[in-house]
Formats: structure tokens, sequence, C-alpha cells
């Protein structure tokens, strides 16, 4: 058994070094990208849209040149657990998700994407093992013609440094940089010294 051009112990292994651990969802999404790379016709460039922040972009950008970082891969937060392989140019694409209708014959993979267990009463080998039984069973797949300027990231264009705390920041967003317009996470920041 195979997840794109690596075996189900490798893919294991990937997954357990980019996400810190092994996760259902990631295990899933492995088999979701899998059979949308089945679906692309050969030799195109692609993007990547996950419907869901959770587990399945790492699976994405594991499997596919697709990131978050270089653009190809956006996220949308529709709650779905979903992904979308298009062609770039043209938006020609196939979509993969979890099928609900098919989880009734994996009790353990439906308890688990509806939350019916908490973890710690989750049976985890089970859940790995129907997992790793089901495969592409658990999944669904449509085609697709993606907006590509619907989920493309803007670019960021002009830079100007922020009048208040002095770094740049993309003029887009008005005369001062969106943290200083009190958009920041940060309850407080102070500044260190970054030499050794």
């Amino acid at each position: 058994m195979n997840i794109c051009t690596y075996s189900y112990e490798e893919y294991l292994h990937l997954v357990k070094s980019f996400h810190g651990t092994l996760a259902p969802g990631l295990l899933i999404g492995g088999f979701i990208v899998d059979l949308a790379m089945k679906h692309l016709p050969e030799g195109e460039f692609f993007d990547a849209v996950c419907e869901t922040p959770v587990c399945l972009p790492d699976a994405v950008q594991i499997l596919t040149p697709c990131t978050i970082g270089n653009g190809w891969l956006s996220v949308l937060p529709f709650g779905k657990f979903a992904v979308t392989l298009y062609e770039k140019y043209s938006g020609k694409g196939v979509r993969v998700y979890l099928d609900t209708k098919k989880l009734d014959a994996w009790p353990e993979v439906r308890d688990w994407y509806f939350k019916k267990k908490k973890k710690d009463q989750q049976d985890a080998d089970a859940l790995f093992a129907q997992i790793k039984e089901a495969g592409h069973r658990l999944l669904g797949i449509q085609q697709v013609q993606v907006e590509p300027e619907k989920v493309r990231r803007r670019k960021m264009g002009p830079v100007a440094v922020c009048p208040v705390c002095g770094e740049a920041y993309p003029t887009r967003d008005g005369d001062q940089c969106r943290a200083c317009r009190g958009e920041t996470p940060y309850k407080d920041a102070r500044v260190l010294d970054a030499a050794p």
C-alpha cells in the first residue's frame, strides 16, 4: 500500500516528523491527497485548496509541492475535511473529501470524526487499523472548476516602514501596520538583544 510515492510506513514516519505525532486526520489526509493526485492530468502545474485548517494542510504540504509559504496552498475556514487539487491556470481540478455516508462501515473512524468519544476513550489502535483498511473507501471525489482568483493569496504589493513600530508592512493596510492599529495578538512585547 502506497500513499503517493511513499510506502504506508514511510508516510507514517513523515507524519510523525512533520506534524509531531500520528494523527488520524493526517492519515486520512494522505489517502485524500493520494486519490486527488491520481485524478490530476500528468505534467500539469497545480495548486491546492484545503477546506479546513486542521491536520489536512499538513498532508498536502508533506505530499505535494503546494505549501502555505509558496502560496500554492490556500486554506479556507469551511471546517470540511476536503482537498481540491486544480490546474493553476485553467482551474480544472478534483475535490476529494471524507464522505460521511461511508463512515458507518468504519465505526471507530465515524466516532472519531463526529467526536462521539473523547480522545482518551478512543481505541487508537482500532481507529488507525480502520483508517488503513478503509483507505480510499472513506472518500468521495468530484470534478470541480475552481475560480483561482477567489482562493489565491494576494500579493503583498508595495511595502513601507510603519511610523509607529518602525517595521516593514504592506501599504495596502493603511498609514500604519495592522499590529499598531490594535490587531496584534500580543499582550506585551519587549525588544531583546539578538546578539549573543
